[in-house]
């Protein structure tokens, strides 16, 4: 908690000076391609969904997500229930019905590992 405070004062005897503060720079862009944003190669069913061969969990989230809204598959009595097309049925183990929250598990076989 001092330290915080001590930053405080710091910044506060600066603007009582006159000196221009300068807010701290931005983090490093390269850290961006690590973990779910780094595109990783994909299972033949994922890569003929999603149209490529690599992408991050992220993107591939998301693009299933634009085709469940697009085709208006979530249960509209039950919102956290995804009702299944042919297209979703192949990267989801061939199931009728997912869950919202299950979606992340059943696409994690689909990402390979690199090499």
């Amino acid at each position: 908690m001092a330290r915080v405070l001590g930053g405080c004062r710091a910044l506060m005897a600066a603007a009582k000076a006159g000196a221009k503060v300068e807010a701290p720079a931005p983090k490093a862009a390269g850290k961006a391609t690590a973990g779910i944003l780094k595109p990783l190669p994909v299972s033949r069913a994922m890569e003929k969904f999603v149209g490529a061969s690599e992408i991050s969990r992220t993107g591939a989230i998301k693009k299933i997500w634009d085709h469940i809204k697009l085709n208006q598959l979530q249960n509209p009595s039950n919102k956290r229930e995804i009702r299944c097309d042919f297209k979703l049925k192949s990267i989801f183990d061939g199931r009728d019905k997912v869950g919202m929250l299950e979606i992340s598990k059943l696409i994690a076989p689909h990402f390979l590992k690199p090499n």
